[in-house]
């Protein structure tokens, strides 16, 4: 009893920054709103250390002749793209709201209106780059709602919000597990969507590369599309220099061929993303531990 007392009480300590900080910007409209949001996650990768020694450290592996007034300049506008990626998410209802700032291409798209049309489940593939969350904003909006993989945030007050934010992107949200897996599995063969970030590191993952070094990923988004027929398609919601529009690309989908092969692909499509705007991903998810 006493354990789970002061847990919570650190849960909730823990959970008063980002609370103070979104009720900051409760009086604005949505679009200053998460662009105040951004700023301030900006100002926090600038003036903390162990979070701009981390992105250091990793932006170093992949570019590492940059100086550090670029590094540092990099770290601000990634804090800022993933400060005002979080506000939407936590309100994704409002940033659904306004189909118009969504720019999309691709033939991804037209693959995936004929799963649909035939009665098959997709699985889009992306990562934690650009308004990752715009790809679903965009399926649904055209009555291919697409569900998430997540995984559960320890915190249950930061876990309330997310998991609202993301249901709210599409259903149904599956928990990481084995129990996760069985329900995916499931939704798969019954037609339905998936959207899964394959970028995380995975420990139990296979070494494939990932902007040039090898980093531990999961093979299992291709090795589910090569069971059960169905396409992988990455896609990608680069967000444009203004902040609230956003160019929503669907690739082409990956071949079938083998799921490491395919898995390779889906990286190196990451990867190309990654480096023509290297501000809207996320440096700090440790992507290359382990290898």
């Amino acid at each position: 009893m006493v354990y789970g007392f002061v847990t919570s009480v650190w849960h909730r300590a823990q959970y008063i920054p980002l609370w103070s900080a979104l009720s900051a910007t409760r009086l604005r409209r949505v679009d200053h709103r998460a662009r105040l949001f951004g700023n301030m996650v900006g100002f926090v990768m600038r003036w903390f250390p162990p979070a701009r020694w981390r992105f250091d450290r990793e932006v170093l592996r992949v570019f590492p002749d940059m100086g550090p007034a670029e590094r540092a300049s990099l770290s601000r506008e990634m804090g800022r793209n993933m400060g005002r990626t979080l506000f939407e998410i936590l309100h994704s209802a409002e940033f659904q709201a306004r189909p118009e700032r969504f720019h999309v291409s691709g033939p991804g798209l037209t693959a995936l209106e004929q799963a649909r049309a035939n009665g098959k489940g997709a699985i889009i593939v992306s990562g934690h780059f650009g308004q990752w969350d715009a790809v679903r904003a965009v399926l649904k909006a055209r009555g291919m709602e697409t569900g998430a993989v997540y995984r559960p945030q320890r915190n249950r007050f930061y876990q309330r919000g997310f998991l609202a934010g993301i249901e709210e992107g599409g259903k149904p949200v599956i928990a990481t597990g084995r129990t996760g897996t069985m329900d995916l599995v499931r939704h798969l063969r019954g037609g339905g969507f998936l959207a899964i970030l394959l970028d995380e590191k995975y420990p139990e993952g296979v070494a494939v590369p990932f902007l040039g070094l090898p980093a531990l990923t999961s093979t299992s988004a291709a090795a589910l599309a090569l069971k059960y027929d169905i396409p992988l398609v990455p896609a990608y919601g680069t967000r444009r220099p203004d902040g609230a529009e956003f160019d929503v690309a669907f690739e082409a989908p990956i071949p079938h061929t083998d799921a490491l092969t395919m898995t390779t692909d889906v990286n190196n499509s990451l990867s190309a993303r990654v480096r023509e705007h290297p501000g809207q991903w996320y440096w700090l998810l440790r992507r290359w531990m382990g290898t």
